[in-house]
């Protein structure tokens, strides 16, 4: 597998593609690297995809510790390589238990989740595998966290997913990561 999408040169890079990356390097992540790369090719899309991925990693209202897990159940059914490698360590870095995170990998339920960890895992697996979530963990979720809350966990799974079928279709280029590869 290659990767069909590389990093456009610089010298290459258009004024619109300058100023997208540009703004990826600016923010938080400080870097133009993952989905980022396969995105610059269409500057109006990365830049609008940028901003809605800033606020839900970063400000999400159920926090970084729950956003990062949401991502890693994402990634796990996506079989997203990228995502897992970046944010698995991530993921132990807030919290996220290491014994959480190699079930999510080998597709277990965890066991020993705290009781939002659990609420999180449920739903994020429920909105990927049924395409919905039930009406217990969707109340579950709601008494957790709020409208907002929920929101943000169904934009999480989205974004995730997007992003998920942008690098598996581009064959993004997995980075060196302290992470296990997820197993097949």
């Amino acid at each position: 597998m290659s990767d069909r999408l590389r990093p456009i040169p610089p010298d290459q890079l258009t004024e619109a593609q300058r100023r997208a990356a540009q703004a990826v390097i600016e923010g938080p992540r400080g870097a133009l690297y993952g989905p980022f790369v396969p995105l610059l090719r269409s500057p109006e899309l990365l830049e609008n995809a940028q901003r809605m991925g800033e606020y839900l990693r970063y400000r999400s209202a159920i926090g970084v510790r729950l956003s990062e897990l949401a991502i890693l159940v994402t990634a796990r059914q996506w079989n997203q390589q990228v995502e897992w490698a970046i944010h698995a360590p991530i993921a132990a870095q807030v919290g996220v238990p290491p014994d959480v995170i190699n079930a999510i990998a080998h597709r277990r339920r965890p066991e020993g989740m705290l009781v939002d960890e659990s609420v999180v895992h449920d739903f994020c697996l429920e909105l990927q595998q049924n395409k919905s979530v039930s009406d217990h963990t969707y109340g579950e979720a709601l008494a957790l966290f709020g409208e907002q809350g929920v929101v943000d966990l169904m934009g999480l799974t989205g974004y995730y997913t997007f992003l998920a079928m942008v690098m598996n279709t581009a064959q993004t280029e997995v980075p060196v990561s302290s992470a296990a590869q997820l197993p097949e």
